[in-house]
């Protein structure tokens, strides 16, 4: 929510311009963003964070949709891809990275995308095509992209993605508070314990291994 915000108002942009003296009078059209109340942002993969962006997300009244493979309870609307990324004011990838989605967000998928829609992809830099990326900013068939994952990892300095003003790139940061990496290491520990103990890990990723 941080960095979709931070792209929708346009804040790395204007505190860039205000810090190098481009900020004048005040202006009725002078960097101005998207609304979210009334949009529409669709999540990409309604997993367990898919879930908790929209959670966050309702306090700001958004509508919500979503793409998934299966349908699940929720108030947000389970659209086809295609139709999400066709009406969608946000898309948010939340999903996993395999054979399925691998450079899932493509040349394609970027011009079905409405103009002024913004791209934020949370789950894994090989889910978009960053050479598709870097001309859906160029050529505007998208505004912008926020990026806390990218293919490679870490993304080079050289890349040509830093150099645009409608692309906000941070490095992988989605769970960088005291609070989540102590839990994730907690987790870690919880899970090594038991398995030395020969009992079954209480966060197991792939539990179909104790029905064998």
């Amino acid at each position: 929510m941080a960095i979709l915000l931070s792209a929708a108002r346009r804040l790395p942009e204007s505190a860039q311009d205000a810090k190098e003296g481009r900020w004048g009078t005040w202006s009725p059209t002078g960097w101005l963003g998207a609304d979210l109340r009334g949009a529409q942002l669709g999540i990409m993969g309604m997993g367990k964070i898919g879930k908790a962006v929209a959670e966050r997300a309702r306090g700001f009244g958004i509508r919500l949709a979503y793409a998934n493979p299966a349908q699940i309870e929720s108030d947000a609307a389970h659209l086809p891809l295609e139709e999400l990324l066709q009406t969608s004011d946000f898309v948010s990838l939340h999903c996993p990275l395999n054979a399925s989605t691998h450079g899932l967000i493509a040349e394609k998928e970027l011009k079905m995308m409405k103009r002024t829609a913004i791209l934020v992809n949370a789950a894994r830099g090989a889910v978009v095509d960053c050479e598709a990326l870097l001309r859906a900013l160029t050529q505007a068939w998208i505004a912008s992209a926020v990026l806390d994952v990218t293919d490679p990892e870490p993304l080079p300095a050289s890349s040509p993605l830093y150099t645009l003003k409608n692309c906000l790139i941070v490095p992988h940061i989605g769970s960088a508070t005291h609070g989540a990496r102590r839990r994730m290491a907690e987790i870690a520990c919880e899970n090594l314990l038991a398995g030395l103990a020969g009992e079954k890990l209480p966060h197991c990723f792939n539990p179909e291994v104790y029905e064998l």
